[in-house]
């Protein structure tokens, strides 16, 4: 769980830009709109590029909030996680050739990356909290769309499950009317990465000022979905490939749904008891002839 490292929505960067003079927003807005051409340039290549001086691009970015050069390449960092397209992760693997098992094993160790980013910042405290919550709401809503809606229908199942009135938005129109619904005394649970999609981001929003608690799932700390939630999850989908990896994320899940089925321990034994008939003589389940 992560909340350290994240900026107030009033201390953002981008909404510190407007301070500065337009010579110097202009420089910044350079490396913001680049981040990868400049995470891992030192401060004077940086300063270099920028026909400006170290000095300067220093306090420039102590003006914004940063405590240091480091800290500020820790932001753009994340930044070009959350601005990346398909494109660039395919184009970030180009050094390992055509070679399909270099890419394979590429692709495994990244995966163990985010799982172990994941294991290194575990709070099991703030995830027991978070299951107290959630048995505590008088309704539940998960929100996400596009990939995400994966995550969202697995969370709303094992939720179920266990007996949580949960209910799920995947689209525009259910995400706009059910967040309207959610206030006092309701959870949200918002489910986006990289930039943030609209209607989970919009959704967050429109709960969080009507009083529900809202608890966001998504995979940097200056995700959108991070300004608009009590607390939040981060879990990188970081890729060696097109595609976005789910493999933490949905470790993730697994996580909380495990705080939650043991927070009330008896209760969840009674319901997969009743469960549990269904699952060995169900009418759903196909039968080997006999």
């Amino acid at each position: 769980m992560q909340t350290a490292n994240k900026l107030p929505l009033s201390e953002d960067p981008g909404h510190l830009i407007p301070r500065l003079s337009p010579h110097r927003q202009e420089i910044i807005r350079q490396i913001l709109k680049n981040p990868r051409e400049f995470v891992l340039l030192s401060v004077r290549s940086a300063a270099q590029r920028l026909t400006t001086n170290p000095a300067t691009l220093v306090r420039l970015i102590q003006k914004m909030g940063f405590e240091s050069y480091r800290a500020f390449q820790n932001y753009l960092h994340d930044l070009s996680i959350a601005n990346a397209t398909s494109l660039d992760g395919m184009q970030a693997s180009s050094s390992l050739g055509s070679k399909i098992p270099e890419h394979l094993q590429a692709t495994l160790e990244q995966d163990f990356k985010n799982l172990n980013a994941i294991r290194n910042s575990l709070d099991v405290k703030k995830l027991a909290m978070l299951a107290k919550r959630i048995h505590s709401a008088k309704r539940i809503l998960v929100v996400g769309g596009d990939l995400a809606e994966s995550l969202v229908h697995y969370l709303e199942h094992h939720l179920t499950v266990i007996g949580l009135p949960v209910f799920i938005a995947t689209t525009n129109g259910r995400s706009t009317h059910a967040s309207r619904l959610f206030g006092k005394g309701d959870l949200v649970i918002g489910i986006s990465f990289r930039r943030g999609l609209r209607l989970t981001v919009e959704a967050l929003k429109r709960a969080h000022e009507n009083g529900a608690y809202c608890i966001g799932i998504t995979g940097t700390y200056i995700s959108p979905v991070a300004s608009f939630t009590d607390e939040y999850l981060v879990a990188s989908v970081e890729s060696e490939s097109y595609l976005d990896s789910y493999v933490a994320p949905m470790a993730l899940a697994n996580l909380l749904l495990v705080a939650c089925a043991n927070y009330d321990r008896e209760a969840t034994l009674v319901r997969l008891r009743e469960a549990a008939q269904e699952q060995r003589e169900g009418f759903r389940w196909y039968e080997l002839a006999k």
